[in-house]
């Protein structure tokens, strides 16, 4: 332990004065609360003078509640904080010893560095984590998790209370006495700041699809997901893996050549009619349909780079000062900025694409990811008619199965040009790189295409229905005789089943889950015509529900979590793809961000507007007023009477607030309730009952 450590509530000293002596690099500042006179515990006088001796400061009167009140702290930044036992004396209740943890969180933030953290050891059962064991009912215990949360501070890990460890270490002031706390299996909580809450920006993106260039804007709820880029070539996002690890596992049975051309988000009227149709369980209810905002016919030739490189935008308020635009007005990027006016006033800036599709930022350029920006009284054209948008409707994607069938036709009509399959002739629109696709040692059965990337469903809010996903698509022509569905199952299957993934066979398909996530996956023969004893095979898979089963993440969400140390939990030198038939190895371990948070549920009753109800827009305020923390949402009544010649209906849903990486506090959880019915009485024109 290093850097500059404050011990709060200090008894006789001799837990300071003896760390004092095994870290003398580490600077130390003890207190306690009683005036140095009345300090009167064996031993005391000693380890006071030890601390002073090594160059520490032990500091009487501090009220560990109002740290930042005590003129000898005054601009002291600690990297670590601890209080060991903390009791408010005599036989206090619990209620007393919560209100003493809150009010000692609320005030050690201000002293706290931003990376530092707060060690808080509790008697066992105290805490009332699953840690304890066993474990106390909740409401007979301190709450420390939820108490830390009215800081913004999560629970990082819990350790072991070492005691026989710290030489001299006698625990003292039991109910005020000269007396010890049971610390047989007392357990250290250890806590650190937590990510701040973002709100989301707006996001307009600008694209060509088939022949027309397209301008639209993305519902706003689904905007953090756009800017995110975790299939890029270098990148070590679970996702990433996950991926690399099932295509290299099934390039044992099939050479794979992933394309590394980027297809639009959007999806045009035929192509719609293809994600509906060609077995990928899409209907019309899951797609996001988008008002285009703008729309012109190419009026000349693109260039392979134009159509490439797609452009993003944010709609930016010009009231909040943005690192992008401070970057582009001191001339410290060179990018190009692109200098644009929105409607609300708002400067527009540039993104690029990088050659996966994922958009993200340029690497001149900061974070786009704005905490501060409050969207609550930006209009919705997702959710409102948008004044004059383009009269024309098109969907983000569902799907990938329109641009692989797409892709395919392409191919097909390529072939009759030359001979793709044994490489003489690759067409140049197809942006294919193969070179990643070796030859198999064992028994191939031919090729595969494949493409990722992100899809979008219009989904209700539940624990396993992201609303955005990347799916993994591969596809390829196949002799039926080498029975393919079957055979890329088994692999499948020997890759996955260790992991919890089982493969189910239904009505001539294959059917990956897992529990509790559900579906996971498919293999099916594509509808199509094809030569006579030959079979079309796509597989279909969900990166992200799978990437949480072999990684064991208690929640998809954590897979969008900005933590950056998330990511560095995945060891890039880890042998994660061994050769079929030997023992796969476990998944890298990951430090979740947030341990034990609590589940918190509101109900909201209104009654509805003048309008049709559509369920579909409950759940997208609630997806962007509750900024990520909101985990299920369920309609639990509703009812119609009767009322002056007109009939009021009333709808009464209980939204659950969860979250594994930011802190979740009841105050939080009630901010965030009070921000969607905001939502729903300015975009719904409901009435709170």
């Amino acid at each position: 332990m290093s850097g500059h450590t404050l011990f709060v509530g200090e008894g006789n000293f001799s837990f300071s004065s003896a760390l004092s002596k095994l870290s003398p690099e580490n600077k130390i500042t003890a207190t306690c609360l009683q005036r140095q006179e009345d300090v009167k515990h064996e031993g005391a006088a000693a380890n006071i003078q030890m601390i002073r001796d090594s160059g520490g400061t032990v500091l009487f009167g501090v009220d560990c509640t109002r740290l930042e009140e005590c003129a000898s702290l005054q601009g002291a930044v600690f990297n670590r904080v601890i209080f060991n036992f903390p009791h408010c004396g005599r036989k206090s209740g619990v209620k007393k010893n919560r209100e003493l943890l809150k009010n000692f969180f609320l005030s050690c933030v201000k002293v706290l560095d931003e990376h530092g953290d707060i060690h808080v050891a509790l008697c066992n059962g105290q805490g009332g984590t699953p840690a304890d064991q066993p474990m106390r009912d909740w409401q007979n215990s301190w709450q420390v998790v939820a108490m830390a949360a009215e800081a913004d501070l999560v629970l990082s890990s819990v350790q072991p209370f070492k005691s026989e460890e710290v030489e001299s270490y006698k625990c003292t002031g039991y109910r005020s006495q000269d007396k010890g706390f049971h610390v047989e299996n007392a357990l250290v909580h250890v806590f650190t700041r937590s990510l701040p809450y973002t709100t989301p920006v707006r996001v307009t993106i600008k694209e060509i699809v088939g022949d027309q260039r397209v301008q639209y804007y993305v519902p706003i709820e689904l905007s953090d997901f756009m800017t995110r880029d975790f299939l890029c070539s270098d990148s070590v996002h679970p996702i990433k893996l996950v991926q690399d690890y099932v295509v290299n596992g099934l390039e044992a049975r099939c050479c794979i050549t992933m394309t590394t051309k980027p297809p639009p988000f959007l999806l045009n009227s035929e192509q719609r009619q293809t994600a509906s149709l060609d077995g990928d369980d899409v209907t019309e209810s899951h797609c996001y349909e988008i008002q285009l905002l703008r729309q012109e016919p190419l009026t000349q030739r693109v260039n392979e780079t134009e159509l490439r490189c797609q452009l993003a935008y944010l709609d930016l308020k010009e009231k909040h000062t943005d690192p992008i635009e401070s970057c582009v007005k001191s001339g410290s990027t060179t990018d190009t900025a692109v200098p644009n006016k929105s409607k609300n006033g708002g400067s527009m800036e540039r993104l690029h694409v990088n050659p996966t599709g994922e958009y993200r930022p340029d690497k001149a350029t900061p974070d786009v990811h704005k905490p501060n920006e409050d969207t609550s009284g930006v209009e919705r054209p997702d959710v409102d008619t948008e004044k004059g948008s383009v009269g024309v409707f098109f969907v983000l994607r569902p799907s990938l199965l329109p641009q692989m069938e797409e892709m395919t036709v392409r191919r097909g009509e390529a072939k009759e040009r030359g001979d793709l399959q044994t490489g003489k002739v690759v067409p140049v629109e197809e942006q294919i790189d193969g070179s990643h696709c070796r030859e198999n040692t064992g028994a191939s059965i031919g090729r595969m295409l494949g493409i990722s990337g992100l899809v979008f469903r219009d989904v209700p809010i539940s624990p396993w229905a992201p609303p955005v996903f990347h799916q993994l698509l591969l596809r390829g022509l196949f002799q039926a005789a080498c029975q393919p569905i079957t055979s890329l199952g088994q692999t499948l299957e020997r890759l996955l089943s260790p992991h919890g993934v089982s493969v189910v066979k239904e009505a001539g398909c294959l059917y990956l889950t897992a529990q509790p996530m559900g579906a996971v996956g498919r293999v099916f023969a594509s509808v199509g015509k094809h030569a006579e004893g030959w079979v079309q095979v796509t597989v279909s898979l969900n990166l992200d529900l799978i990437a949480s089963c072999l990684f064991s993440l208690p929640d998809w969400r954590l897979l969008w979590t900005r933590d950056p140390c998330f990511s560095k939990c995945f060891d890039p030198c880890l042998p994660l793809h061994p050769p079929l038939g030997e023992p796969q190895p476990s998944m890298p371990l990951f430090r979740q961000p947030s341990l034990f948070s609590r589940r918190l549920s509101f109900d909201v009753s209104f009654w509805k507007g003048p309008s049709a109800w559509d369920d579909r827009k409950f759940h997208a305020l609630a997806r962007e007023a509750c900024l990520g923390a909101v985990e299920k949402v369920e309609l639990v009544d509703f009812f119609s009477r009767q009322e002056q010649q007109a009939l009021r209906t009333s709808y009464c849903y209980r939204v659950t607030y969860h979250s594994h990486s930011h802190a979740l506090s009841h105050t939080k959880a009630l901010e965030l309730h009070r921000r969607l019915e905001s939502l729903l009485c300015s975009h719904l024109h409901v009435t709170i009952r």
